[in-house]
């Protein structure tokens, strides 16, 4: 005669094993997810930053040969009301993004950072921490 196994207890045990790796992996695409969009809306406020140093610091005559570099157009070309309306999620959680240009030898380089934007998930470390996107501006 054949024995019936004893099987209570085995669905709260198959819940815990499933469970664990569906939030993982929830908690994995949410945190992806909002990196995506800071880098997103980062490059949208450093090509705003960029559009707002074309229009405000080249002049007609600053763009005749030979190229140069426009004097006094290396500080932050947007008021922090220009920034919200280009990039509002970079101003969630109390955040504030950074916009800075600074001159290279034949360009001027615009770059928007977030400084203190931390991963949720303690698995990717410090990697994807302090995003930063930037644009070049020939001249």
């Amino acid at each position: 005669m054949m024995r019936k196994l004893d099987n209570r207890g085995l669905a709260p045990f198959e819940f815990i094993m499933v469970s664990v790796a569906l939030f993982t992996l929830m908690f994995v695409i949410f945190d992806l997810g909002r990196y995506a969009i800071t880098m997103q809306s980062l490059r949208t406020l450093a090509s705003a930053g960029a559009r707002a140093v074309m229009i405000s610091c080249y002049t007609p005559a600053l763009l005749q040969s030979p190229p140069q570099s426009p004097a006094g157009c290396t500080g932050d070309p947007l008021s922090t009301a220009a920034k919200k309306n280009a990039a509002p999620f970079l101003f969630f959680g109390g955040l504030t993004p950074t916009l800075t240009v600074g001159a290279n030898s034949n360009s001027l380089s615009v770059t928007a950072s977030q400084a203190k934007f931390t991963m949720l998930m303690p698995i990717w470390g410090t990697t994807l921490n302090a995003p930063s996107a930037s644009n070049q501006i020939p001249f």
